[in-house]
């Protein structure tokens, strides 16, 4: 029995050191399908659509434009998630309470002290690899090798957790790589079925070709895209993440759901000009401390529940 726990313990290790390794490739692979996309839509098809002059040449340019604003958009998120640092906790954090008891039952100092303490009181946070307390809705990565504040999951896409300080970040990315590759989809859609059709089309073989994995690319991630999109809208509804989804903490007494709106900000922040930008305003930063990542905002009227 011990055996097969330990076989299982290295499994997982290797498993996680996998995914580490996948960093640069994954980073590669996203880098490569834009690629694809825009050799297939701007050098291919509509940037030489330019110079045909006339109705096409006006459709073209609005097509490119709206293209390369929603491809900085989408470089711009993107790399904001991998960069970002989604939260880690501050070295010698000590919580004054513990939130999910309520603040009627303070903290000692003799509940910090390590493992033994934690396990007189199982309702204090403590992760026992990091050997420190947890804030609030905090979660070890056994990725990346640590607690990570408000973590929501490991994105390999990303080479990154998702977090207290990137999931905004992340979300944008979702949003703009849906609309980007819809777009994409759109446009090369009469490209796609011409390829099938008995009439003679302009291009080489490479071309032709390229355009074709182009529409198929960006299709699948255009549905797949979408169901994540719609997954993370409503965890932000909620105020809550996937790991406190799957975790089942999420009932109708959740104590962080304090209405859409207000969940929104959470994410988001209050600035409206800051919303669809993977940044916040200086005032945001300043005025809601849950951006953060270490204290969250709870229901006045909620009953404390051990967790």
């Amino acid at each position: 029995m011990h055996r097969s726990g330990a076989t299982m313990a290295w499994n997982v290790f290797k498993f996680c050191t996998a995914l580490r390794g996948l960093g640069s490739i994954m980073i590669l692979l996203v880098l490569g399908v834009v690629g694809v996309t825009y050799y297939a839509v701007v050098l291919t098809n509509y940037g030489p659509a330019l110079y045909d002059g006339g109705v096409d040449s006006l459709v073209a340019l609005a097509i490119l434009l709206l293209f390369h604003s929603l491809l900085m958009m989408l470089l711009w998120s993107y790399f904001s998630v991998v960069f970002a640092d989604p939260g880690s906790v501050p070295p010698n954090w000590r919580p004054a309470t513990d939130e999910e008891r309520g603040e009627a039952d303070p903290l000692n100092s003799m509940e910090f002290g390590g493992i033994q303490s934690d396990s007189s009181n199982p309702r204090i946070r403590f992760c026992r690899k990091c050997n420190q307390p947890k804030p609030p809705r905090c979660h070890h990565c056994s990725v990346c090798g640590r607690c990570v504040l408000k973590m929501d999951h490991h994105c390999v896409w990303v080479v990154n957790c998702v977090g207290a300080l990137n999931y905004k970040y992340f979300l944008l990315f979702l949003f703009y790589t849906f609309l980007e590759t819809t777009l994409v989809t759109l446009v090369l859609m009469p490209h796609f079925i011409a390829f099938f059709s008995d009439e003679e089309i302009p291009g080489t073989p490479g071309t032709l070709a390229t355009t074709f994995l182009a529409f198929v690319l960006n299709l699948a991630f255009a549905l797949s895209v979408m169901g994540f999109l719609i997954m993370h809208i409503s965890l932000v509804a909620a105020n809550t993440t996937t790991i406190e989804a799957y975790e089942k903490k999420t009932s109708p007494k959740w104590r962080y759901d304090l209405g859409r709106k207000k969940n929104f900000e959470q994410v988001f922040g209050m600035d409206k000009r800051y919303w669809f930008l993977p940044t916040y305003s200086e005032e945001d930063l300043r005025r809601m401390p849950e951006l953060q990542g270490l204290k969250y905002p709870s229901k006045p009227d909620f009953d404390s529940e051990e967790f």
